[in-house]
C-alpha cells in the first residue's frame, strides 16, 4: 500500500482563517488573507473550531493517491460521499501480475494462508483464461475478488477529512481502511497542524467513545490511569 498527498490548498490554514474572519469583520478576505500573522491565524482557528463553526475549514482541500489497496477497502472509502474519487477502471485496465491483498489474520494462520493462496491462484488462472479466450476486461473482471488491488485518487476538504479520521482511525474500523486513514492523517498534519489538531478517533477528538460495549477500552484505560 502507498498513500501519497498529491496536492492541497496553498497555505490552507491562512485561507480558512481569512474565510472565518469574513463572517465577523468589515473587511473582505482579499484584504486580510496576506496580512494575518501566525498568531492571529492560530487564535482565529482555535476559537471558531472550538465553537464548532467548522464549515470554514471546508475551504481547504487535500488530494491523495491511494495505491495498492483492496477493492474491499475502496468500497468502504467511497461511502464517504463528501469527496471526489477517480478509481482505476477494471474495464480498461487489464489486471496483470495479479497480487491480491492478504489480510494479516490470514497471513498469521498457515492453514488459512494455504486456502487463501489456492483460491487466489484459481482466480488468477480463470481471469487470464477468460482474457485469452477473447472475453472483454469488463466481463472477465466478474471473477475478481474483493482482494484485487486498486488505485484511487481522493479529494476531501478538511472538515470531511476530520470526520473520516474520526470514523476510520478508530480501533473498531476494519484494519485496512484504518491503516489508510492513519497514513492520510500523517500526511496532512505537517502541512496543516492547526486544522488537524486532535484529529483522530472519537476518543481523541471528542474525549468519548460511541461504541458502547464494543469499545476497545482505550478511553476507559486512560480514565483509570488518571483516577
Amino acid at each position: 500500500m502507498n498513500v501519497t498527498l498529491l496536492s492541497y490548498t496553498p497555505d490552507p490554514e491562512r485561507t480558512c482563517a481569512a474565510a472565518a474572519l469574513t463572517s465577523f469583520w468589515h473587511k473582505g478576505a482579499s484584504e486580510t488573507h496576506h496580512v494575518l500573522s501566525d498568531e492571529e491565524i492560530d487564535d482565529i482557528l482555535t476559537k471558531v473550531m472550538g465553537y464548532g463553526h467548522v464549515s470554514v475549514i471546508e475551504h481547504a482541500t487535500f488530494t491523495f493517491s491511494l495505491e495498492g489497496i483492496s477493492r474491499a477497502c475502496s468500497h468502504q472509502l467511497v461511502r464517504h460521499r463528501v469527496a471526489s474519487y477517480t478509481q482505476q477502471s477494471q474495464r480498461y485496465v487489464e489486471i496483470e501480475n495479479f497480487s491480491p491483498v492478504l489480510p494479516p489474520s490470514v497471513r498469521a494462520n498457515r492453514d488459512a494462508a494455504k486456502v487463501y493462496d489456492d483460491v487466489m491462484g484459481s482466480v488468477k488462472q480463470a481471469y487470464e483464461k477468460l482474457i485469452g479466450l477473447g472475453i472483454d476486461n469488463e466481463d472477465a473482471r466478474f471473477v475478481l475478488p474483493n482482494a484485487t488491488p486498486t488505485n484511487i485518487v481522493v479529494t476531501m476538504n478538511a472538515r470531511e477529512l476530520r470526520h473520516f479520521f474520526k470514523m476510520r482511525c478508530c480501533e473498531r474500523a476494519q484494519w485496512e481502511i484504518r491503516d489508510v486513514a492513519r497514513r492520510m492523517l500523517a500526511c496532512v498534519r505537517p502541512v496543516a497542524p492547526r486544522l488537524f489538531r486532535r484529529a483522530g478517533p472519537s476518543c481523541v477528538c471528542e474525549g468519548r467513545c460511541p461504541e458502547g460495549d464494543l469499545s476497545c477500552g482505550r478511553i476507559r484505560g486512560a480514565a483509570d490511569e488518571e483516577g
